[in-house]
Order: C-alpha cells, then sequence, then structure tokens
C-alpha cells in the first residue's frame, strides 16, 4: 500500500511539472483576469524567495542540481507575467486608476510612488526602477555570470586530474569500488552543474533586457491608448500608466531579482558541506580583534565635527564589547585545548591510549609515478588501458609467482619529465624510463633486413635493453608490414612493470605478507601449518628468508603446502639455517624447476660444472658468523679466471641460442650463484639433485663443462 501511494504520488509530481509548463505557455496567449494575475503574481513572489532560501540551506552547489532549470522556468514564468499585465493595463487602465482590477500592480506603485502625482510620481518611480535594474544587470547577473563562466572552465580542466586521484586512491586501496563511484559521481555532478549554469545566468542577464524593453512599451503604448481608447487628457494617462507601468515593473522585478542574488550565491559557493550560515559564523567569529578594531575606529569617527557622537560611540561600544566576548571565549577554548593535549600526554607516559595517532607515515608498498603528459593513459574517458594493464598484472604475478602482489598506488610526480615514469618498493625507485604517448616502439626481432630499415627517433626497450626506433602511427602500419615488433606506450609501461615485480619479487615479499599466506594455507591444510608454526616453532622471519630466497631466483611459490611439508620435515635442525633449507625446498621442487627451464619437449640443455671447479669453489667457501648467506672469496686472480671461464662457457652458450643454464652439486649451487649473480645476473644455476628430483619427466642434455 505504502509503496502504491509512493509511486502515485512521485506520478503526481511528474504531471504538476509538465502542467505548469503547459500553463506558462498559455498565460502568453491568453487573458488572465486582475484578482487571478494577482495570486499568479504572488505565487511569482513566493517561489523566488523559496529558490533563494532554498540556495541559502543547500550546502553544496551541485547538491541543488536542478537550479538551471528551476532558473529557466521561472525566467520564462516571469515573463509570461509580464505579458499578462501589459494586456491587463493596455485594456482596462484607461477606465482610470481607481477601477484598475490589479491589486497587486496598484500596491506596488503606491509603496514606491506614494501620494505623489504626475512628473514628480514619474520621476521617482523611474528613478527606483532603474537603480534597481542596474543593480540587477551590471552587479549582480554581470558578476555571477562571469563566476559561472570561470567555474565552468576550470571544472572541465581539472576533471581529468580528479579522476586521476580517484583511481589513485582505488588503485592504493584506500577507498573501495563504491566510494569510487560516489567520488566520481560527485566529481560529474559539479561538472555538470557549472557547465549548465554558465548558460542559465543568461537567462537572468536576458529577463533584465526584456523588462526595460516591457516597461518602455507599457509606458509608451499605455498613454497613447489611454488618450485614443479612453479619450484621456496627457496628465491623467501619463499619471495612471506611469503608476501602473512603475508597479508592474517593480513587481517584476524583485522575484528577478531575488533569483539573480541566489544564482550569484550559488556559483560562488565552494565544495564544503558545510552550509553558508555556519561558514559565515566560523570565519568572522575567528578572532575578536577584528571587532575591537572596528569598534574602536567608530569611537575615533565621533570625535570629528558634525558626525553623530552619540550613535558612533553607542554603536562602537557594542561592537568593542563583542570583540571582546569572542576573546574570552577564544581563551577559554584555547585553555581547554591546552588541558586535553597535556592530558593525553600524561596518558601517553603512563601507557598511552587507543585515540594516539602514529607520526609514522607508511610508504606505499608499491607505487607508479607518472609525467604529466602519461596521465591520459589512466584517464577512465580515453579508455585507462594502464589501468587495466595493472590490474591483469597483479593477477598474472599471483598465478606465475604464488605471490599476491600489494595494490599499485598511481600518482602524478611534477618533478618527473613530462614523458617520464618511475616504479618504486616502497619508497626505493626500482625502475624508471621515458615514454613518447602517441608513438609506438619498433624492435627488429631478426626478421627485418637491413635494406628494410625503420627511420625514426632512436630508443631503448626498457625492459630488456634492445634497440629500437620510436614512429607515429602513420608508420605503424609499415612497421609491421618490414616485420619489426610495434609496441603501444601502455603495453612498454606493463611489460616493465611485469619484469621488475619479477626481479623484485623477493623485495614485494614481507612477514605480513608471509602471515597472510599462511592464514590462508591453515584453511585448508591445518596440520602442516601447525607442525611448522607449532611443533617446530619456526617464525614468520624464517619462512619469509626460505620464501624470498626462491623468489629471487624466480622460483614460484605457488606450491606453498609443499615447501611448509619440507620445512617441517626438517625442523628438527636447529638452528634453523635459510640457506640449507632453500636447498631442500628446491629439491622438493625440482620437476618445477627444471620445466622452468626446459623446452617444449622437455629437455633441459645445462652447462655441468666440473668435479675439479667445485672442490675449488668449496675450498674458498666463507660462512658469515651473522648467519648471513655463504659466499666464495677467492683472490682477485683466482676471481677472474673463474668469472672468465662461466662468461665464456654462457657466451657460447648463448652463440647457439641456448638459454644458459649452470648444473652444479647441491653444495655449492649457492655459493655458484652469488659469486656470477652481479656479472651474469640472467643466468639460472640448478643442482644435480634437483634434476634427479624430476626423474624421468625431463630428458637431459649436456652442452659442456666449465673448468677453471
Amino acid at each position: 500500500m505504502a509503496n502504491k501511494l509512493s509511486n502515485y504520488l512521485k506520478d503526481v509530481q511528474n504531471h504538476v511539472v509538465a502542467a505548469g509548463a503547459i500553463l506558462i505557455i498559455l498565460m502568453l496567449l491568453i487573458p488572465v483576469p486582475g484578482l487571478i494575475l494577482d495570486v499568479l503574481m504572488i505565487g511569482n513572489i513566493l517561489l523566488s524567495v523559496v529558490i533563494l532560501l532554498v540556495v541559502l540551506y543547500t550546502p553544496r552547489p551541485s547538491n541543488f542540481s536542478s537550479f538551471p532549470r528551476i532558473i529557466l522556468f521561472a525566467t520564462l514564468y516571469g515573463l509570461a507575467l509580464n505579458v499578462c499585465s501589459t494586456r491587463l493595463i493596455l485594456s482596462e487602465a484607461y477606465k482610470g486608476y481607481a477601477k484598475f482590477p490589479g491589486q497587486m500592480l496598484k500596491a506596488f506603485s503606491s509603496i514606491v510612488i506614494g501620494n505623489q502625482e504626475g512628473t514628480q510620481a514619474l520621476v521617482i518611480g523611474m528613478v527606483i526602477f532603474v537603480i534597481i535594474i542596474i543593480v540587477q544587470a551590471i552587479v549582480i547577473t554581470k558578476g555571477a555570470g562571469r563566476v559561472s563562466e570561470v567555474a565552468a572552465r576550470f571544472s572541465l580542466d581539472a576533471m581529468n586530474n580528479k579522476f586521476f586521484a580517484v583511481d589513485s586512491e582505488l588503485q592504493a586501496g584506500y577507498i573501495t569500488d563504491e566510494q569510487a563511484r560516489e567520488k566520481k559521481a560527485a566529481i560529474q555532478r559539479d561538472i555538470d552543474f557549472y557547465s549548465s549554469m554558465d548558460g542559465a545566468s543568461k537567462f537572468v542577464s536576458g529577463n533584465v533586457k526584456a523588462a526595460i524593453f516591457i516597461t518602455v512599451i507599457d509606458l509608451v503604448a499605455g498613454i497613447i491608448s489611454g488618450m485614443v481608447i479612453g479619450d484621456m487628457d496627457f496628465g491623467p494617462a501619463a499619471d495612471t500608466y506611469s503608476r501602473l507601468t512603475i508597479g508592474d515593473g517593480l513587481l517584476g522585478q524583485l522575484p528577478s531579482l531575488l533569483i539573480s542574488f541566489a544564482t550569484g550565491i550559488i556559483v560562488t559557493g565552494n565544495s564544503s558541506d558545510e552550509q553558508l550560515g555556519d561558514q559565515i559564523k566560523q570565519q568572522f567569529t575567528s578572532d575578536g580583534h577584528i571587532y575591537v578594531i572596528a569598534g574602536a575606529t567608530l569611537a575615533l569617527l565621533a570625535l570629528i565635527p558634525g558626525f553623530p557622537h552619540v550613535l558612533l560611540l553607542l554603536i562602537g561600544g557594542l561592537v568593542i564589547a563583542s570583540g571582546y566576548f569572542l576573546l574570552r571565549n577564544q581563551k577559554i577554548s584555547f585553555a581547554r585545548k591546552l588541558e586535553e593535549e597535556k592530558g593525553a600526554k600524561d596518558k601517553a607516559k603512563n601507557g598511552g591510549n587507543g585515540d594516539e595517532v602514529s607520526p609514522v607515515v607508511p610508504l606505499d608498498d608499491l607505487s607508479l609515478e607518472l609525467g604529466f603528459a602519461l596521465i591520459p593513459l589512466v584517464d577512465q574517458q580515453k579508455g585507462a588501458e594502464l589501468l587495466e594493464r595493472v590490474k591483469r598484472i597483479r593477477r598474472e604475478a599471483a598465478l606465475d609467482l604464488g605471490l599476491v602482489i600489494p595494490k599499485i598506488r598511481i600518482v602524478d610526480n611534477m618533478t618527473l619529465d613530462a614523458n617520464e615514469y618511475s616504479f618504486k618498493i616502497r619508497g626505493i625507485e626500482a625502475g624508471r624510463s621515458r615514454i613518447k604517448p602517441g608513438y609506438y616502439m619498433c624492435m627488429n626481432t631478426g626478421a627485418v633486413s637491413q635494406k628494410d630499415v625503420l627511420k625514426g627517433e632512436p630508443t631503448v626497450d626498457p625492459t630488456f635493453g634492445f634497440p629500437a626506433v620510436w614512429v607515429g602511427e602513420d608508420q605503424r602500419a609499415e612497421a609491421e608490414s618490414l616485420g619489426y615488433a610495434v609496441i603501444d606506450p601502455p603495453t612498454i609501461v606493463a611489460t616493465h612493470l611485469t619484469e621488475i615485480i619479477r626481479s623484485h619479487a623477493a623485495d614485494i615479499l614481507g612477514r605480513q605478507e608471509v602471515s597472510a599466506i599462511i592464514a590462508k594455507i591453515k584453511e585448508t591444510n591445518p596440520v602442516v601449518v601447525d607442525e611448522v608454526l607449532t611443533t617446530y616453532k619456526y617464525t614468520y622471519g624464517e619462512i619469509e628468508k626460505v620464501l624470498q630466497g626462491l623468489l629471487r631466483e624466480q622460483v614460484s611459490i605457488r606450491n606453498i603446502v609443499a615447501i611448509l611439508e619440507t620445512l617441517a620435515n626438517y625442523g628438527s635442525l636447529t638452528p634453523h639455517n635459510p640457506w640449507f633449507l632453500i636447498e631442500k625446498v628446491r629439491e622438493t621442487l625440482g620437476l618445477q624447476i627444471c620445466l622452468q627451464y626446459a623446452d617444449e619437449e622437455r629437455k633441459l640443455s645445462v652447462l655441468q660444472l666440473s668435479q675439479s671447479a667445485s672442490e675449488k669453489i668449496l675450498q674458498h667457501e666463507f660462512v658469515p658468523k651473522d648467519g648471513g648467506a655463504p659466499f666464495v672469496a677467492f683472490d682477485p686472480v683466482d676471481g677472474r679466471k673463474w668469472i672468465s671461464s662461466v662468461s665464456s662457457s654462457v657466451a657460447a652458450t648463448r652463440e647457439k641460442n641456448y638459454l644458459p643454464i649452470i648444473m652444479c652439486a647441491g653444495e655449492v649451487r649457492q655459493l655458484v650463484r652469488s659469486s656470477i649473480d652481479r656479472e651474469m645476473p640472467g643466468v639460472a644455476v640448478i643442482s644435480i639433485n634437483e634434476v634427479m628430483a624430476a626423474g624421468s619427466n625431463i630428458k637431459l642434455e649436456i652442452l659442456g663443462e666449465i673448468n677453471v
């Protein structure tokens, strides 16, 4: 029943608006009797007062989104009344002022003109009418129109940055999807409102011009009509028609002035959620010294001869008293605030409480900073290609590495060059490059002949360091036909981010992420989690080191159950040596690791480390006393020989288009890896135990042997 009533009332409201629009049109065509015209004029004054009050009590201008259309309705309504009153004046005024049926017109004329007659009445009425017209047209309407124009332009200019800021907050996890939609809807409302107000203000200024024209017609045509039709002399005709014309003009301009005032108020508002009265109260009572000085100024004016001394002293004294009252309240508030701060400090000394705010501002786990010219890559209205790529990167990293990547916060950075971007991990820059929006990066993958070299701006691929060239849209088809790999800017950034995340996955993983992983596994495998944490008392830090050791060499930790089971198997060994545990976990994941480097036929082609080289490495092993990772302590001569030998073998392997993989004994695998990591970061090192764990699933091919 309640829903039916609500729907019925809603239909009635819509029908009333439609009926009102039709009524306004009919008023322009059909004569309106004096009594009905009085009612309609009273309604016009009431409507303008209500509009003004709604504006005053509306905090944000865009909350009154129907205001531009209300202005159109009110303006047309006022003009329709002007037409009706003009028709009534021209058809009835010749009977005399006393017999004229429009009471509202006579009432307004008597208020302004009083008992004056003839020329004096005309002068007084016209002066007041002209003053109101000037105030409305030059001061209020013109100013409101200019503010509307500027507000519309700045709202449109700032639109992209506002949407970008919301997307950045969403990516960083500071707001939810629903909150982001609400913020974007509010931004869109502001833009639509100020754009509409830029045109709606023209209705108000046009109404003022129309009022002047209608008033002149009423006066001139009325006097002529009275003299011709009513056989009136010029004096009585001028007196009657001037009174009614001035009354009509003022009666029409009063609602128009109120609407102009409301327009000026609403377009000069801000985005605050406070009402105008609250803002004025807060800003005009911020400092009592203002009123003390203002009151003293009035008191000094009282000393000048000829001024109203008593009145100035009285008003000045009241203003000074108000200033002292405000100052007293401010001192009381300040003392109360000091007392509260002191109490908070005392509580902090005694253990503190939950209301304290930490002075530490945490860094974003991951952040992508963009130069100004790259902001369109995340602009929703332009496709926001990069935002979609970033979401895909996080999903692919979770599937590929088994690591849930934290949300990447995308922000603009004015310190970067316009075409530059920077990727940071906990505030530390992990990668930076420069791209050209609107251009494509073309790389020669080997399919391009020397005679078909593409002309363009030389550059370097930021991900792998390959030489490339930038070309415009007009050369894209040509580059593809020549065999170039053509890559657009969003793909360049996404590929670079993917590679950075893979190579820095160990830096991204922290104890909080480890805790989240363990908590998720506990839901389905509580036994192994309980054994690792409770029985063998592994700490999150120890588990973190093992997982980081795997990620550092691009080994996925997605099979976390097998990893935890391996830790449990060796949990009785104390202390828990992370470097030993990493090797044991790698052996458990042997098939996974070998498949990672094998070809489509599951053939694994490796360089084998000789027995003598393994023994020499073991002889130079150094284990830090602080529990750090063991490393090879070669002297400079042996170190250069070792790097040279490995480098030449790796180069020969790459010439044959094989992925450089070194296979060695499990005891020296970490030592070999750490010794070549700086000079040859792309070389994989696996142990014989890992290959043996893969069993018959892998076909092993020895490409050569590394000797020292």
